[in-house]
């Protein structure tokens, strides 16, 4: 009778443990995780298609920001050249000032001093060496201002370089030699003659150093230079150009030329 009940209580034990252990483990239902799986992937694919969508639009605008800053560059350009041309129309317009103001101060001097001179010998001899002078000086300004007038006023270009040639022979140590070589320099230049362009350049840069017209003639070194396909010279005469004129208008325009040298 014992062993009996002893044997039923192992059965139950045994049964309600086998119980305990259904309860706890999991149900796992096939059906549902398909379902699951199935939504999981549908809005994976949609999520990517979304990705795609914005990078497109992104690209896009990326590329539409390109095209505009490219725009914005050429006009920058057209703008910096524009005034560049207007500073050298000012530049002249004050020397052609200053140059009338000394003109009239010689007419001037000139009249007070015949004025002042006793009617002896020495005294005509002494205005004529003074008369001399100044229609010597008159031939200069004359001369240059010829030259000038054959660019500005009548177009005749190959007629410019002849009187401009002619004006640097005659008057090596003119006040106006400077802008005599500048304006011959790019004359030739235009002409496609940059040997010589290159020449009258460079006499501005190495025997007028305080000339205004150095960091023009500059440039136009570096850009003969450039047309002439020797890239290291261009680059090191625009580098040469932005350290000694970092402010001037022709280091304004040769910055973007040595920037699209050293890409």
């Amino acid at each position: 009778m014992k062993l009996n009940k002893v044997l039923f209580g192992m059965m139950f034990t045994a049964s309600a443990v086998s119980a305990l252990a259904v309860a706890k483990a999991p149900v796992i239902d096939v059906n549902a995780n398909s379902i699951d799986s199935s939504a999981l992937t549908e809005q994976l694919t949609t999520l990517s298609r979304k990705l795609d969508s914005r990078n497109k639009a992104q690209v896009n605008i990326q590329r539409q920001l390109y095209q505009l800053q490219t725009e914005v560059n050429e006009l920058r350009g057209v703008t910096e050249l524009h005034t560049h041309k207007l500073s050298q129309v000012l530049e002249r317009q004050r020397e052609l000032y200053k140059e009338i103001d000394r003109r009239v101060n010689e007419v001037l001097e000139s009249t007070n001093k015949r004025a002042a001179v006793p009617t002896d010998s020495a005294s005509t001899a002494n205005a004529a060496v003074n008369a001399t002078s100044y229609s010597n000086n008159l031939t200069e300004n004359e001369s240059y201002d010829r030259a000038l007038n054959l660019v500005l006023k009548d177009k005749r270009y190959k007629q410019a370089i002849v009187e401009f040639r002619a004006f640097n022979k005659g008057f090596p140590n003119s006040s106006y030699a400077p802008n005599a070589h500048y304006w011959l320099g790019q004359l030739l230049f235009n002409q496609g003659e940059l040997d010589e362009a290159n020449q009258e350049f460079g006499i501005v840069v190495n025997k007028h150093k305080d000339s205004t017209k150095r960091p023009d003639a500059l440039l136009k070194l570096a850009m003969v230079a450039q047309k002439q396909n020797d890239v290291q010279k261009a680059i090191a005469t625009y580098q040469q150009l932005l350290k000694e004129y970092p402010k001037s208008t022709a280091a304004k325009l040769g910055k973007p030329r040595l920037a699209s040298l050293t890409k």
